[in-house]
């Protein structure tokens, strides 16, 4: 099993609380806070590419 190192949680309003995490093999992992172990996983860069997309407004269509 791959040891995920999770950071701490991200809680938008109310019970909205992810996790993002990292494991030595460069992959990523997102997560709802609680539910670890259904995690979302994909690549570092992917990741970042994600996290850039939606702090430019690109997913903003979805709120």
């Amino acid at each position: 099993m791959t040891s995920i190192i999770w950071e701490d949680p991200y809680c938008g309003e109310g019970n909205n609380c992810f996790r993002i995490g990292t494991d030595p093999e460069g992959n990523a992992y997102i997560a709802v806070a609680g539910q670890e172990e259904r995690h979302l996983t994909d690549s570092r860069e992917a990741l970042r590419a994600l996290i850039l997309e939606i702090k430019a407004g690109k997913a903003d269509h979805l709120l």
